[in-house]
């Protein structure tokens, strides 16, 4: 999951198949402003190569971030020279410092793969937060939402690199099992293909907002974002 292969084309393929990572940044800076308007410290977990995270940077004083995947944080680091991309768990993480703001993106607390791991994530926010700080989280879908057997396929083509990406999503238990297939053709370099397989957790809405609170937070959920799945907005108490 998540190796040189696919953080080579990430961006590059949800970029041009519609993902805009500014409106969706600019939604989570409103959200978190609601409750504390002079935030200017940012902490962007599972950040990724920086898609959202290179938007956070334009939109307060002091971001950084933090990423399991090596081959992505060092994309993250190529992309936003002079941003501080940790590595680490999100279940598990100690930073030193806190943040205003943390935030969660692109369903990526999902990776949770108990209602106990979501806990402690949501625990480690709470730590890396001021009082009154806010964590703004981006779920994956919830169980009563899933789309069993959801089908997606795009092509793109960017500086003579075309992607073709084809996902399936199938319902297992209280997880969604997704299977994306790439295939990456550039010229002088043929076509090749590869396989990326997530496993995702299908939490309950009430199980997400039972886990903030027992970490600390008021919470509230926003189905209105623009990600399409709607977002948690935590309060630390």
């Amino acid at each position: 999951m998540y190796g040189a292969d696919l953080a080579r084309v990430y961006d590059l393929v949800h970029r041009e198949r519609g993902k805009d990572y500014r409106t969706e940044a600019e939604a989570v800076a409103a959200a978190a402003r609601r409750h504390r308007p002079g935030a200017s410290r940012l902490l962007d977990v599972a950040c990724g190569t920086g898609g959202h995270l290179r938007h956070f940077a334009d939109l307060f004083p002091h971001v950084e971030g933090l990423e399991l995947s090596a081959p992505m944080a060092e994309a993250a680091r190529a992309a936003l020279p002079g941003v501080s991309v940790h590595p680490g768990d999100m279940r598990h993480f100690r930073l030193g410092t806190t943040f205003d703001v943390v935030t969660c993106m692109f369903g990526s607390i999902g990776y949770m793969t108990s209602v106990t791991d979501l806990g402690r994530a949501l625990s480690e926010f709470a730590r890396h937060l001021e009082p009154g700080g806010v964590a703004v989280v981006d779920p994956w879908w919830f169980y009563e939402t899933f789309a069993d057997g959801h089908v997606s396929a795009d092509v793109v083509t960017v500086d003579g690199i075309t992607v073709s990406r084809v996902s399936h999503s199938a319902r297992r238990g209280r997880t969604s099992h997704m299977e994306v297939h790439f295939v990456v053709a550039e010229p002088g370099a043929g076509a090749r293909h590869f396989v990326d397989t997530h496993i995702i957790s299908l939490f309950s809405r009430a199980e997400y907002e039972q886990a903030f609170r027992q970490a600390g937070f008021a919470v509230e959920y926003l189905p209105e974002a623009p990600s399409g799945r709607g977002l948690f907005v935590g309060v630390r108490e």
